[in-house]
């Protein structure tokens, strides 16, 4: 079953290695991702922890939903799996100009 969770609401200047040291006492912590800005690698604001067996995931849950972490109530539930995106616009032929013509008009 999913071991991964998603922390919310993180303060921005949360780390790693706090996240790793918070979640200890849960359990044995896999891995902790702060999820950052590709351009400016600021934190977003969350984060995926990911812990060793399903009844640390679900122990870290019942502890850290809800605490306060420098004045922010943390969001932690399962993760759910990431949405298949595709890389480019959005089906059809696209819209070849802002008023939803066709370029290929005869006037």
């Amino acid at each position: 079953m999913e071991t991964k969770l998603y922390v919310g609401n993180l303060p921005y200047t949360t780390s790693e290695d706090e996240l790793q040291a918070l979640f200890a006492p849960a359990g044995p912590v896999k891995t902790v991702t702060v999820v950052r800005d590709r351009d400016t690698g600021r934190s977003r604001g969350f984060a995926f922890v990911e812990m060793e067996t399903q009844a640390d995931a679900q122990k870290a849950i019942s502890m850290m939903n809800g605490k306060d972490l420098e004045g922010r109530p943390l969001t932690v539930n399962l993760a759910r799996p990431r949405e298949d995106r595709s890389g480019g616009r959005s089906g059809g032929k696209g819209r070849p100009n802002s008023r939803g013509g066709s370029r290929d008009r005869d006037y």
